[in-house]
């Protein structure tokens, strides 16, 4: 019912309303009806207005995060990382295409090979119970090696990139239409679980100018209409949306846009970082200003004017930052850990933000060439899944925020009615109120009015509810906010048919258990916790095992519960049948809701409570049983609130001694029975000479190399000399490049400039001796070096051979995809030419696929890849044997590999890591190569990465595992390197790390040996 709100509540609406011009009628009282409910005309199973989403006519808060199937290229993996989004309280997740990754070459596409074959993911999600945002590109940034586009591309003949080139509409069709057709396969329409579908990515480019002109682009508008055409035209029938890069572009919008503008999307979105993308933070201040640490942003005008008819979405919102060449060691956790998932995704639901997907959830790794320039192996991405499947404090915070608007189905519709400091008792503290026009269900989201403030601050909130205007906590204490945290409070929330009418800690999460809900508060540790549960006539404290005290009020229109200290968990019952479970912030971190079925809306009278272990990833019941699945760290006590019908309890399928308290949940005790493992040394290598094409007697003719003799380029960059020394060009795109220059005659010294993108190092031989090494650096991706032949041996009355080696780290994105990757310039000086140019990297270059499951970004063109030494099965019994931690004198590589067994147990889950530290020079460049996959770029000279963890499924837990380690040295000193094996953690799991994973792992094949 409608309330009256005295003089105060009043101002405060007024005040509120006033913040922001642009966004004052925006910010009105409305009822849903006054907003249309859109469906584009295909069908009414997914509608979208200026409220959220809805499903099957039921709304949705759509609380999302980004994996990357092809950063973590075992299906079997996909289960675990899935199962730990879910187990988060999302309700879906969003994943890119790569176009690189299934097109080795311009008439090739691969869908179906090992973790090729995307559909898996969409297979696990309707398993699982998550809604899929699919983003397929052809674009997709990501700090992918050309932003995700096949490197085939890149060399200028495929026209302008981006627009509605006829050369470039060629190029994309065959991937886009045959990814959005598996795609349709598994569309909520059609049984499936894929929502909303993305095209294009941050592609702000609809404008001519500054977008309040609203100048088309005709480029780039007939660009996004073709994609959207060909969607349509193979079976996308579900929503289509986009992402703007920041706030100023406002581009494929239908509200913004005039009518019938080609190009717009159904829905439009934001994307955004506010923190800063990067662990360098002078990358940022181009776009988001000065860096401030918490400091957050207004987006709530932004979609008041480019999308007011459509619900507040961020297809991207930032989930950590990754960490550049020169980053630091694991990142740069401090500003994007816990706190900053507690404030930052707290305010974006103050701004009536519905439907969020962080980037990244799961970062994974950069293995083989997938990375550009920008990154290093990691792409961990401070995100609350590591890159080692670990999950922590920022999981656990996101987690506590997901739960709950996964339950909170009145948040779905509000109204943004005030945000002003008269809400509270402090000026240092601002609240948001945010109503919904049916149920007048209130949400009152705090934070600090200068939200990069780290005090702490008590104080009391004005509120208004269906039993008047209250200042809460009414009785004792006060509400208690820590410096960069937020709380979001609510009143009037329903729980079935019980009411919460206000509370001072924060929702959880709730279930109908037996009829009656089960709701779970939380608040910091120590802090005081006061609720009202509306038409309780009685109410008693069953359970208080940590000694905290709770007072009992009762007031004409139910009880107040007043607690001056939380400290673990204490449950109240009430005569509606209500039971609050009040928990501290550690007992609520490890809370767990799993759901009894495969509905991503989560019914809550299908769930079931379970406090106690690391993780719950599902739930089910057979006849009186409960059937938990999940992980354990340590010997743990378990605590369910289940239905009564429920007698006894299983642990990934082991029964557990079980006893029901005196309140009716059930205890039990999880005992860990297999923890350890033990891992093999790494000291037993057998080595080569990785590069034999140094010397002046190697011969070049075999089917490795090609003869350098394009005399023109499509490329936009022009070299300096010629012929053109790009390897794009000769169909080599990945990591290692290997050129040889001959001349005859006498020669003083080598001019050359090569390009091979941030952090990349070449080095030179003349004649088989050393003349220079150009070792790089993390902010420039050209070197430019003038080499003496004073160190080398010219053959003044013969022919001489310069080789020249390369490290190209990956090409870089959007515009500068086409930047070339090879030598620019190469002269002589002292009266000599070149004659000729030789250049080899990965066998069979685009033509010929050795090795179609590890797929085209997995190997370059060092001699160890060429010949297959990095798999399994390749005889090295005639080596010599040595260790990279004696390593090599001198400059030059050498190859080392060994074989390990790993004998894992089944029902663990086991991290584990390479640690690769280098000796007493820096100025080396490791690969390290697991199985066949090249799993780490160990650069020390500008990077300071040291662990690699590398997933299940490409180490073998059950057998033996080929590892290689390519070791450059740059400089006479030579190179030593430390290898050692880790465990990073050991959890027992009902998703077991040991699988067959054979068919991901294919062996040496003969032919290889014709690239020598």
């Amino acid at each position: 019912m409608r309330f009256l709100r005295d003089f105060w509540c009043l101002s405060v609406l007024v005040s509120s309303r006033i913040v922001s011009s642009k966004g004052a009628a925006y910010a009105q009282s409305t009822s849903p009806s006054q907003w249309p409910l859109h469906d584009d005309g295909l069908n009414d199973v997914v509608q979208w207005d200026h409220y959220s989403f809805k499903v099957n006519g039921q709304r949705l808060f759509v609380f999302s995060g980004e994996l990357h199937y092809w950063r973590i290229p075992v299906p079997e993996v996909w289960e675990d990382i899935l199962e730990k989004i879910k187990a988060a309280g999302f309700t879906a997740f969003a994943f890119y295409g790569h176009w690189g990754y299934h097109s080795p070459n311009n008439h090739t596409l691969d869908f179906t090979t090992g973790a090729h074959d995307f559909a898996q993911l969409f297979e696990i999600a309707k398993q699982v119970g998550l809604y899929v945002i699919v983003r397929p590109g052809p674009y997709v940034n990501a700090e992918a090696n050309a932003g995700g586009f096949p490197l085939w591309l890149t060399t200028g003949a495929y026209g302008e990139l981006r627009t509605n080139d006829s050369k470039y509409t060629e190029a994309w069709e065959p991937f886009f239409s045959n990814y959005s057709a598996i795609t349709s396969h598994h569309l909520v329409t059609n049984g499936g679980n894929t929502l909303v579908y993305q095209i294009e990515n941050e592609y702000g480019e609809q404008w001519e100018g500054d977008a309040s002109d609203k100048v088309p682009n005709v480029a780039a508008a007939e660009y996004m209409a073709a994609l959207e055409n060909s969607a349509r035209d193979n079976g996308i029938d579900v929503p289509l949306i986009h992402n703007n890069p920041n706030l100023n572009t406002k581009s494929w919008s239908k509200d913004f846009a005039p009518v019938n503008a080609t190009g717009n999307v159904d829905v439009s979105g934001l994307d955004s970082y506010p923190s800063c993308w990067s662990c360098n933070l002078d990358e940022c201040t181009g776009t988001n200003g000065e860096y401030v640490a918490y400091q957050v942003m207004n987006y709530y005008d932004y979609f008041g004017v480019a999308s007011p008819t459509q619900p507040n979405f961020f297809p991207e919102f930032q989930g950590g930052s990754y960490n550049p060449w020169g980053g630091p060691e694991g990142g740069c956790p401090e500003d994007i850990g816990a706190n900053f998932a507690n404030l930052f995704y707290r305010n974006l639901v103050s701004q009536r933000v519905t439907a969020i997907s962080l980037y990244m959830m799961y970062g994974g790794t950069n293995w083989g060439a997938l990375a550009a320039p920008v990154t290093a192996t990691s792409y961990d991405y401070s995100s609350p899944i590591s890159e080692n499947r670990l999950i922590g404090s920022k999981y656990s915070e996101t987690k506590n925020l997901a739960m709950f608007t996964r339950v909170a189905e009145d948040l779905t519709v509000t109204n943004r009615l005030g945000n002003s400091t008269s809400y509270t008792t402090s000026s240092a503290i601002t609240a948001t109120e945010l109503r919904n026009p049916d149920t007048n269900a209130g949400f009152y989201v705090t934070i600090h009015s200068y939200s990069p403030s780290s005090t702490k601050e008590s104080f009391k909130l004005h509120v208004s509810t269906s039993i008047g205007n209250l200042t809460i906590p009414q009785r004792s204490g006060s509400i208690v906010l820590n410096g960069h945290q937020s709380k979001i409070l609510v009143t009037d929330f329903r729980m079935g048919r019980a009411t919460l009418t206000y509370s001072t800690a924060e929702v959880l999460t709730y279930a109908i258990i037996d009829g009656q809900p089960v709701l779970v508060l939380w608040a910091g540790v120590g802090e005081s916790v006061e609720f009202h549960i509306k038409n309780a006539r009685k109410g008693s404290l069953v359970s208080d095992t940590k000694g905290t005290n709770a007072t009992l009020y009762y007031d004409t229109h139910g009880a107040i519960a007043s607690i001056p200290q939380i400290t673990g968990m204490t449950v109240l019952q009430f005569d509606t049948g209500v039971r609050v479970v009040v928990a501290d912030k550690a007992a609520a971190y490890q809370l767990w809701a799993p759901n009894l079925s495969d509905d991503p809306f989560a019914p809550v009278d299908s769930s079931v409570l379970v406090q106690g272990p690391y993780l719950v990833r599902g739930a089910s019941v057979v006849s009186s049983t409960l059937a938990l699945r999940g992980d354990s760290s340590n010997t743990t006590t378990l605590e369910v609130f289940a239905p009564r019908s429920i007698k006894s309890i299983t642990w990934n399928g082991k029964n557990l001694e079980t006893s029901r308290t005196s309140y009716g949940s059930l205890t039990a005790q999880i005992a860990i029975t297999n923890g350890s493992t033990s891992l093999p040394s790494l000291d037993s290598w057998k080595v080569h000479d990785g590069l034999p094409e140094r010397f002046p007697n190697y011969t070049d003719t075999g089917a490795a190399w090609v003869v350098a003799d394009h005399m023109t380029t499509t490329n936009p960059t022009k070299p300096d000399t010629l012929p053109v020394l790009y390897v794009d060009e000769y169909g080599f795109h990945n990591s290692f490049h290997l050129f040889r220059g001959y001349f005859n005659g006498s020669a003083t010294a080598v001019n050359l400039a090569v390009e091979g993108g941030l952090a990349f190092g070449w080095s030179a031989w003349l004649n088989g001796n050393f003349v220079g090494s150009y070792l790089g650096n993390s902010s420039v991706g050209t070197g430019n070096m003038t080499l003496s032949f004073a160190n080398g041996t010219v053959q003044t009355s013969g022919t001489n051979v310069l080789l020249v080696i390369q490290d190209n780290t990956g090409h870089d994105l959007r515009d500068a995809a086409t930047d070339p990757r090879g030598i620019l310039k190469a002269s002589l000086e002292g009266g000599a030419t070149f004659t000729k140019w030789k250049i080899a990297g990965t066998a069979g270059g685009d033509d010929v696929q050795l090795d179609p499951v590890r797929g085209p970004l997995n190997e370059g063109g060092l001699t160890a890849e060429r010949l297959g030494w990095h798999l399994p099965g390749f005889d090295d019994s005639a080596w010599s044997s040595a260790t990279p931690t004696n390593g090599l004198s001198g400059a030059g590589i050498q190859f080392y590999r060994t074989t390990i067994p790993l004998d894992i147990p089944t029902g663990l889950d086991v991290s584990l890591a390479f640690v690769l530290k280098a000796g007493k020079s820096k100025k080396i460049r490791v690969q390290l190569f697991v199985n066949g996959y090249q799993y780490a770029r160990f650069n020390p000279w500008v990077g300071n990465e040291i662990r690699f963890p590398v997933p299940p499924g490409i180490l073998n837990y059950a057998g033996d595992n080929t590892i290689g380690l390519s070791v450059w040295a740059q400089s006479e000193e030579g190179a030593q390197v430390s290898v050692e094996l880790e465990t990073q953690y050991v959890v027992e799991s009902s998703w077991s790390s040991r699988f067959d994973s054979e068919y991901l792992r294919p062996g040496w094949r003969e032919e290889r040996l014709a690239y020598a």
